[in-house]
């Protein structure tokens, strides 16, 4: 079962977006420029960012662009590329095909049946 494991809000304004969620949420918020990308900590976590407690997930932030222009929730699979089929056979549609996030894993994106755009994840390891 592919569970949730990850967020993503889309920003027009990063500087103003990461003000926002850190004073009224109070998550911590980290810059990774090289991806123009804002890592969102919103539970403790442990030395490899992973949530201590159960059911919690960390997210991140990047500039709203297409396809991305509205929030989506990421899910854990065991191989995109088989998730990626099983979306396409089902009836949706592949908005961005699997790409490598540096050494930490694999992600992609799908549009359901519904018209949502869903993130995927795939550890490195699988």
């Amino acid at each position: 079962m592919g569970k949730v494991v990850h967020f993503e809000i889309p920003a027009d304004d990063l500087p103003r977006a990461k003000k926002f969620y850190s004073t009224v949420f109070g998550w911590k918020a980290s810059d990774v420029p090289e991806m123009e990308y804002v890592m969102l900590g919103t539970t403790e976590s442990d030395e490899n960012g992973m949530p201590k407690q159960p059911g919690a997930i960390n997210g991140g932030m990047m500039k709203r662009q297409d396809p991305l222009r509205h929030p989506v929730v990421t899910i854990d699979v065991e191989n995109i590329d088989d998730a990626l089929a099983s979306v396409k056979k089902n009836g949706g549609q592949v908005v961005r095909e699997k790409l490598a996030v540096g050494d930490m894993g694999f992600t992609a994106y799908f549009r359901d049946s519904e018209g949502n755009v869903i993130g995927l994840w795939q550890n490195p390891s699988r």
